[in-house]
């Protein structure tokens, strides 16, 4: 069965990150099994209107408002008549959304189920049920997912938590793991250097990522280990804390803050280090892990989350969310590092080879499209059922908006009738400019 699929989210290329990544290589693997692949974003700085990358991959940076943290300002109505003209011109059978955190994602879903086209989620987070955000955030889901036709998780802890946040059906998720290019993350024994013991950390510089564990990590074990340096690649709001204990430790020479780092030079850092540490307080997969290990880093992290999953016991050391605790497990993997690993940096990287390719993720993510594609087109009414059970609260705000959005979709196709939107021609003359990632 071939599908004509339009990916949607806020995040993606030239913005970097796992979802940014999932979104990229996914696409490439679902074009070359012969689907049609679209993606929809919007606009990064100059970059705007329609771009091809790799292998014709087209993708539509709109012109809309971004309010924070490169999530656009949710409007629910006015990102209807583009979306709308796109999935007609494009001949999309299905709409992927990417991420809880993207309003752009939830707002095409629901275009897409007012027009009667299949929906497919994933989600990449975790969250919790107490916090006011998390509160919100569920609430949010709830009514986003209710007319979702199959909602994808990349861990099976991710699913135990999506299905209890959006109070879904477990049958309606799947669980099909992230992966990571072994042609690209490859290790280089050469880059590390035999008098140190180099730690890697390559993360958002944020509260979740466990940046304040991180903080009382490096005094603490660069006053134990004086060979032990530490090399940080990341940007964000916590830079300053680790700029801070750099600065009152006078360990200038043994902390390197590299700052933000691109995707492509990401494996050029790894290869330098010999562990890498992950200090993260909640993840789904983490694809960060997946990446070191296959650059033949031996990986430390928190035992949080759907991390436990993603790794063999033998290739990872677990350790609880405490700086007593990762240092236990950091002062193990440096004691193994001195007395000669007993698991080989090209060994890791044989081994991840095998467990975790974007092929396997494609071929999976086929299977979802093609049961999403056989379920019947649903009614209005049976999607103003759906969404007066789905727990969202707000039940007369709820429906006035499917109400309202079906009857501007009725309205456009009066204004903008589908006779006059000229569909993209099933090939292309000749190929477009490309344009790097």
């Amino acid at each position: 069965m071939v599908h004509h699929v339009c990916m949607v989210s806020d995040f993606f290329f030239p913005n970097t990150g796992g979802v940014e990544s999932h979104i990229y290589q996914l696409s490439q693997c679902l074009l070359q099994r012969g689907h049609k692949v679209v993606v929809i974003t919007h606009a990064y700085g100059r970059r705007t209107g329609v771009r091809y990358l790799t292998n014709n991959l087209k993708v539509y940076y709109l012109p809309l408002l971004v309010a924070y943290n490169q999530c656009i300002l949710p409007t629910l109505f006015a990102t209807l008549p583009i979306v709308r003209y796109i999935l007609l011109r494009e001949r999309i059978t299905i709409v992927h959304g990417h991420s809880a955190f993207s309003a752009l994602a939830h707002e095409a879903m629901f275009h897409a189920s007012t027009m009667g086209i299949s929906t497919v989620f994933t989600d990449h987070s975790l969250f919790g049920f107490a916090d006011a955000s998390s509160i919100i955030t569920n609430k949010i889901l709830k009514f986003s997912l209710a007319d979702v036709q199959h909602v994808i998780c990349v861990s099976h802890t991710s699913k135990e938590n999506t299905v209890l946040r959006a109070a879904l059906s477990p049958h309606k998720v799947y669980v099909v793991p992230n992966a990571v290019d072994s042609t690209v993350f490859t290790p280089d024994p050469s880059q590390q250097r035999s008098d140190r013991v180099t730690v890697v950390v390559m993360s958002r510089l944020v509260y979740r990522k466990g940046i304040d564990l991180l903080a009382g990590i490096i005094p603490e074990l660069c006053g134990r280990h004086p060979d032990v340096h530490f090399l940080i690649g990341g940007d964000g709001p916590k830079r300053i804390l680790l700029e801070e204990v750099r600065e009152q430790y006078q360990l200038h020479d043994r902390v390197q803050l590299l700052g933000s780092v691109s995707h492509e030079d990401v494996r050029d850092i790894l290869v330098q280090g010999d562990i890498f540490l992950n200090t993260s307080l909640t993840e789904a997969f983490c694809i960060a892990i997946v990446e070191a290990e296959s650059c033949g880093l031996q990986v430390v992290s928190t035992r949080i989350g759907g991390v436990p999953e993603v790794l063999p016991d033998e290739l990872i050391y677990l350790a609880e969310p405490s700086v007593a605790s990762l240092l236990v497990a950091l002062e193990t993997a440096v004691d193994d590092k001195r007395r000669g690993w007993t698991i080989s940096p090209r060994e890791r990287h044989e081994r991840i080879s095998t467990m975790y390719t974007w092929q396997d993720v494609a071929r999976r993510t086929e299977t979802v499209y093609d049961a999403t594609a056989e379920l019947p087109s649903s009614s209005l009414a049976d999607r103003i059922y759906r969404y007066s059970h789905s727990g969202s609260g707000w039940l007369l705000f709820v429906l006035l908006l499917v109400l309202g959005n079906y009857l501007f979709w009725q309205l456009l196709e009066i204004l903008v009738p589908r006779r006059n939107i000229e569909l993209v021609p099933s090939q292309v003359a000749k190929s477009p400019r490309r344009e790097p990632t």
